[in-house]
């Protein structure tokens, strides 16, 4: 019997040098079939499907995100855009919760003792979650640039005015979600703390780095590129409005 937590990495160290070592070499000579259980393997064979199954999952998300985008937005830069830049603020709120709950940081201030490790469900909730609202800052803000550049076919005034019809509103609806995240950092459980954290700043960074300065700046560097799709394509296109 380990003496090392269930969940700690001595544990699971352990449940894998057992299957990959010391169980096949003793059935090496065709002797009876040995299996490790409990709750360290348990944890093992969770973290090891989750984590198998998170290229799928990211790689189904990410290629729905390009194409509905796609489909609204009638262009190839804006989803491509889009699905890098929600990328960038997903991995700088993992980075930060590594930073705090693995690493150990801030310990006293968020009331918390450091397992060495976030939970291996963290990335995919937190990722599928994050992308689904961030998609509403962003067809609302492109939206509205949209409609500016289809009247007026200047791109530099449809970016200016689209953003200053919804900065705001964005603005506040981030702050609010970020509050309503933020209110997990205050339970006992260490899962809801890293939970919290994690989509705390992920809306945080996305709606305020990302929607109002990286996009309007990205799309005004980028002009008329940025309502461009090829004629074939935006032919075969299914024509979906806003309204």
């Amino acid at each position: 019997m380990p003496r090392a937590p269930v969940d700690s990495s001595e544990a699971t160290g352990l449940v894998e040098v057992l299957r990959d070592e010391v169980i096949p070499a003793r059935t090496a000579s065709a002797g009876p079939q040995m299996l490790v259980g409990g709750e360290t393997a348990q944890f093992t064979d969770l973290s090891d499907e989750t984590l198998g199954k998170l290229p799928l999952v990211m790689g189904m998300v990410l290629t729905l995100t390009f194409f509905y985008l796609l489909l609204i937005f009638r262009s190839l830069l804006l989803p491509l855009k889009a699905v890098l830049l929600n990328l960038l603020a997903t991995f700088a709120a993992f980075g930060i919760t590594t930073w705090v709950f693995q690493k150990g940081h801030l310990e006293d201030l968020f009331d918390f003792t450091s397992a060495g490790f976030v939970q291996v469900y963290l990335p995919i909730m937190v990722f599928a979650l994050l992308f689904g609202l961030s998609m509403d800052y962003e067809v609302f803000l492109i939206g509205r640039m949209r409609e500016e550049y289809l009247r007026t076919h200047d791109n530099d005034h449809a970016v200016a005015k689209g953003l200053a019809h919804t900065a705001r509103p964005i603005a506040a609806a981030a702050v609010i979600m970020t509050a309503v995240f933020g209110c997990f950092l205050v339970a006992d459980v260490l899962e809801l703390k890293e939970f919290g954290l994690a989509l705390a700043v992920a809306v945080l960074l996305d709606a305020t780095l990302v929607r109002l300065l990286l996009v309007p700046a990205f799309m005004k560097v980028a002009g008329r590129a940025n309502w461009w799709v090829p004629a074939f394509l935006d032919r075969h296109l299914p024509r979906v409005s806003l309204d």
